[in-house]
């Protein structure tokens, strides 16, 4: 299946470290090399990425390194199909407006006999059972309310679909709005909070290490959510099946365990 990378942090930060071990699981260290893509919030704005070739040799990806982008919240995704074709249609993650906010989703997993109606204002472009779920999510929310209710509303709805969801097998998945990122273990999460004092961190995909106490401030605090650890130096926290976190300003803010 595929694998997830999320970052939330308190101050625009670059992931440039994180996706240079991550974007070498897509065909070179890992076999998930049927698409792969990236979503930046910068504001209320949204730089998306995508390719349908594997992001290990993809010019797409290479741009992305070369391209210190700095955001509060990042999503990316490499691609192991299980539903859906190979075509630019069905990479992650997936961009919506809801309440005149983008929102962004990936996920990894396999949604067994999923199949949404039609929905009034949200359908997917694509044939993943990925799309549709997050179409079903925001679906499901707009015809909810009509302005976004407050956040810990908000999150306990999503919490109760992201249950109905994973009735039907494997959900993981990340979700942002650019003011927080959500991450929903179904049956593989790890993240890693970082703060001062800031450790150096060796990736597991490359023999790159860097000294973070170097290239931030005291005050900094960044939130890395991946599908495997990307370092082999750093404690990581696995999630629990079925727990469900939102992340705020790099740290864990409300959590759920259905």
């Amino acid at each position: 299946m595929c694998q997830l990378l999320g970052m939330n942090c308190n101050t625009p930060t670059d992931i440039l470290f994180s996706f240079e071990g991550f974007h070498r699981r897509g065909g070179l260290t890992d076999h998930h090399a049927d698409g792969w893509g990236i979503a930046f919030f910068e504001g209320k704005g949204v730089r998306l990425f995508i390719d349908d070739k594997p992001s290990a040799d993809s010019p797409v990806s290479a741009l992305v390194r070369q391209y210190p982008i700095k955001s509060q919240n990042v999503i990316a995704h490499i691609r192991k199909a299980t539903q859906g074709v190979i075509n630019l249609a069905n990479c992650h993650p997936f961009q919506r407006e809801i309440w005149g906010q983008y929102w962004i989703f990936a996920h990894n997993g396999d949604l067994k006999d999923f199949h949404a109606r039609p929905g009034c204002y949200y359908n997917a472009v694509g044939n993943t059972d990925s799309e549709a779920a997050f179409c079903y999510i925001v679906e499901a929310l707009r015809a909810k309310w009509c302005t976004p209710p407050d956040t810990a509303t908000l999150f306990a709805e999503i919490a109760r679909l992201a249950a109905e969801l994973h009735g039907y097998g494997i959900f993981n998945f990340m979700l942002s709005n650019g003011d927080w990122l959500i991450t929903h273990c179904s049956t593989k999460l790890h993240y890693i909070v970082r703060q001062a004092p800031f450790p150096a961190a060796h990736l597991v995909d490359e023999d790159v290490t860097v000294d973070f106490a170097t290239v931030t401030t005291p005050d900094d605090r960044v939130a890395v959510i991946a599908t495997i650890p990307l370092t082999d130096n750093e404690q990581w926290t696995a999630m629990q099946a079925g727990e469900m976190i939102l992340f705020r300003d790099g740290a864990p803010l409300l959590q759920h365990q259905s």
